[in-house]
């Protein structure tokens, strides 16, 4: 299991340096960067003046919790969904882990919906539904334990800066 190396939210703007206050709202972006995910965060101002040059695997808005208060979860589909999507054809397997727990977290949200199990090369491959497009994934199941999903799950959640 590999460990990735992404720092929490970092109250800074990337590309200005300024500070991000409470109850401001910011952009965080996630990056492929030399086969590692990075993530950046972005003032409201300054993400309208690079996001067009820019090409994040997923980005969301999120606010900047006032002092002495944790920020609330809101786990977002379409952010997992392009994460599932950009990530469909990476063989890496920290990043087929990284798939597996993206698609088990959408499955929970209700979002994908198992339609079969299949056996490929012997290796077992969820077959998911997008109930909102129809589309379909097909999703190897890296064969992780308990405490390997866990742990993978811990991983996610932090690299999008839910935990």
């Amino acid at each position: 299991m590999s460990t990735y190396q992404i720092q929490a939210p970092t109250r800074v703007c990337a590309l200005t340096g300024a500070a991000l206050k409470p109850n401001e709202k910011f952009v965080s972006a996630l990056f492929e960067d030399q086969g590692k995910l990075v993530r950046r965060d972005y003032s409201l101002q300054a993400w309208a003046n690079v996001s067009a040059s820019l090409q994040p695997i997923a980005f969301w808005i999120s606010r900047i919790p006032e002092e002495g208060k944790k920020a609330k979860l809101v786990v977002n589909e379409e952010v997992l969904v392009d994460c599932l999507e950009h990530l469909s054809n990476n063989p890496d397997p920290s990043k087929t882990n990284f798939r597996y727990i993206v698609a088990l977290l959408l499955m929970r949200k209700k979002r994908l919906r198992f339609e079969d199990l299949l056996k490929k090369d012997g290796q077992e491959i969820l077959v998911l539904r997008d109930y909102k497009t129809k589309k379909i994934y097909e999703i190897p199941d890296p064969r992780l334990d308990e405490d390997q999903i866990d742990k993978a799950q811990d991983e996610v959640f932090a690299v999008l800066g839910w935990s």
